[in-house]
C-alpha cells in the first residue's frame, strides 16, 4: 500500500505559526488604487449618507453624521489623498475607525474584501521624491493579481489635522 506523504511536525507546527502571524485587512478602493487597512482600526462599514457640514474645516473633512448618540467626523480619503475624481455612488462607503482614540469614518469609493496577509506578504513601499507624500504607505502586498497599498491611517492624518478632527468630534 503506498501512502501519500505527510508533513512533519515541524512543518505543520512552522505553517501554524505563519498563520497565527497573519493579519486580516480590509481592502478598499481609492479611484483606481486599492488599499488595505488594519481589520482591528475598523469598527463597522456604512452606506455613505450626506454629513452635516462644519463651518472653516479643510475640504477632506466632508463634516459629522450622529452615529447612535456618538458625533463622527467624516474625513474623504478621495481628497485627503487628491484623487482626481471622488464621486458619490451607491457603492460609495463609510469605513467608521477608531483612530488614535477617535473615532471617525472614512469615505472610500467600495470596500472590496478582507484578506489575511503574513509579514512577509507585505513588502516596503518605495521611496518616493519628496513631493509625493507616501509616509502613510506601510507596504505593498500582492493578492492573486492584485496590488494593494497598505496603509497606516494613523500616519496619514498628521497630529495637526488629527486635533483638528478630534476637534470637530466634540
Amino acid at each position: 500500500m503506498i501512502s501519500a506523504p505527510t508533513a512533519t511536525r515541524s512543518e505543520a507546527s512552522s505553517r501554524t505559526a505563519a498563520a497565527a502571524r497573519a493579519a486580516e485587512y480590509l481592502t478598499f478602493r481609492l479611484g483606481e488604487e486599492e488599499y488595505g487597512i488594519d481589520i482591528l482600526r475598523v469598527q463597522e462599514i456604512r452606506s455613505y449618507e450626506q454629513p452635516t457640514r462644519m463651518a472653516h474645516a479643510p475640504d477632506f473633512i466632508k463634516g459629522v453624521v450622529d452615529l447612535r448618540g456618538r458625533i463622527v467626523p467624516i474625513v474623504d480619503l478621495r481628497l485627503k489623498l487628491h484623487c482626481p475624481q471622488a464621486d458619490y455612488t451607491d457603492f460609495t462607503v463609510v469605513i467608521i475607525l477608531n483612530v488614535g482614540g477617535t473615532v471617525l469614518g472614512a469615505v472610500v469609493d467600495a470596500v472590496a474584501d478582507v484578506v489575511a496577509l503574513t509579514p512577509d506578504a507585505i513588502k516596503p513601499a518605495p521611496q518616493f521624491e519628496s513631493q509625493v507624500d507616501s509616509a502613510f504607505v506601510t507596504g505593498i502586498a500582492t493578492v492573486g493579481d492584485r496590488m494593494l497599498i497598505m496603509m497606516d491611517i494613523e500616519s496619514l492624518l498628521s497630529s495637526a489635522e488629527m486635533g483638528l478632527v478630534a476637534q470637530v468630534a466634540q
